[in-house]
């Protein structure tokens, strides 16, 4: 899903990029109307030089704010006609209407927090949309790959247009584009008796266990400021999940799927970061018109 999205719009841009292009051309072909006929009377060669630059840095200046408006106006209405066509995934609406979990998901934040209660335990998950500006899949934006297989169409002589090829290779990216993997923090919290911090990947519909630690401090758990980021290092919290005896592994699993860390919640989180990367992109394209437009 990340990763179609991501091509649908540098598409767009790549024709902006040679519309601004040659705008700018025209605009250096056009001669200026600060330019004075020959016959007119020059009072001051210093004084016309001042004015002609100031004047023209200030043009320029409005023409490039205009250019920049009206490119971020178009991006602003193409990612509404994103949204407007797609549907929201079962995966996330399956997950709102009967997970025991609460949303908390704050604009303008990266981080997006789950929070329930079990039994007398604390529960929080917190995944972030900053893991999909971070991942860089290894074959799909392969450009040797592509020179590659352009090549062997050139040879075979099964070259088609160019509409035809960009078709096909959105296809290709649909069918074989996988889940950008999610980094889950998941806490759980006793009071006064620590909390377990577990750190996990989200992943092809599956949950994989990576490090599972205690602490006797809670705050430790959370990470929530540098300070206490800082003093968690200093902590011994277990060994590396993978080295621990592999029965104790699948109960430990066992342990984290009844409180609801489970096949949902791993298609959950994806989805859910791919709807708010967009949401969010939307914001920051707003902001940036209306500051300049203001």
């Amino acid at each position: 899903m990340m990763s179609l999205r991501a091509v649908a719009r540098s598409a767009p841009r790549t024709i902006s990029r040679l519309s601004s292009t040659a705008l700018r051309q025209s605009r250096a072909a056009r001669p200026s109307s600060l330019v004075k006929p020959s016959w007119a009377p020059l009072r001051s060669t210093q004084f016309a030089s001042a004015f002609s630059t100031s004047q023209l840095r200030q043009g320029r200046a409005a023409e490039v704010d205009e250019e920049l408006s009206l490119k971020l106006e178009t991006e602003l209405q193409f990612e509404g006609e994103m949204k407007e066509n797609e549907q929201l995934p079962a995966s996330v609406k399956d997950f709102l209407e009967n997970s025991p979990f609460e949303l908390k998901d704050t604009p303008g934040k990266e981080d997006v927090i789950l929070t329930r209660k079990f039994a007398n335990e604390t529960i929080t998950v917190t995944f972030s949309i900053s893991d999909l500006a971070n991942y860089e899949p290894d074959d799909v934006y392969n450009e040797d790959a592509a020179l590659g297989d352009e090549e062997i169409e050139a040879a075979e002589g099964q070259r088609s247009s160019q509409a035809e090829s960009e078709e096909r290779l959105e296809d290709e990216i649909d069918e074989n584009e996988a889940p950008v993997p999610c980094r889950l923090n998941i806490v759980v919290e006793k009071p006064g008796k620590g909390a377990l911090n577990v750190e996990a990947l989200a992943q092809d519909g599956h949950i994989i266990v990576e490090n599972f630690y205690y602490f006797k401090d809670p705050k430790l758990a959370h990470g929530e400021t540098a300070e206490t980021a800082h003093a968690a290092q200093d902590v011994y919290p277990g060994p590396p999940f993978g080295s621990l005896d592999e029965d104790l592994q699948v109960i430990m699993e066992r342990y984290l799927e009844e409180r609801g860390i489970t096949q949902a919640l791993a298609v959950f989180v994806p989805d859910y970061m791919d709807i708010k990367e967009q949401r969010e992109y939307q914001a920051w394209l707003k902001d940036v018109k209306d500051f300049v437009d203001a």
